[in-house]
């Protein structure tokens, strides 16, 4: 095989796997990695969604069906109440399985209120969207 046709076979395997993702993923949601862990983005999801002054965008780590971790994105929340919702909220549903995070009453009584029920929100309508595409 020359180098030109090796470089054709490259460049297609390439495309092929673009193309695979875009399938996957056409609303950049949600996202496989290597390991098997899904991540679902709720920037689109729950733009709607408010905290005290912004949105409360997430990346919900989902491996095995479980609840790997929730990780706060970027907001215009307050920080100094944010980290309290980070420390007391975002934990809850880690370990969980999606079924039993989904159906959780989280208690967002942390001072910052507003910006726990909207995470709450932003939770649920990640793992609504994971089962409905899984």
């Amino acid at each position: 095989m020359n180098i030109a046709m090796a470089a054709v076979m490259l460049l297609s395997s390439a495309v092929l796997l673009q193309q695979a993702r875009a399938a996957v993923n056409q609303d950049n949601v949600m996202t496989k990695m290597a390991d098997g862990t899904v991540i679902v983005n709720t920037t689109t999801l729950a733009k709607d969604v408010k905290g005290y002054s912004s949105a409360t965008p997430l990346n919900i780590h989902i491996k095995n069906n479980k609840v790997v971790k929730v990780e706060a994105l970027r907001n215009r929340e307050t920080p100094k109440y944010f980290a309290v919702v980070k420390r007391q909220v975002l934990v809850k549903w880690e370990g969980k399985t999606v079924s039993k995070a989904r159906k959780m009453k989280v208690d967002t009584t942390t001072g910052a209120t507003l910006s726990g029920n909207a995470v709450v929100e932003n939770v649920h309508r990640g793992l609504d969207y994971y089962n409905a595409h899984k």
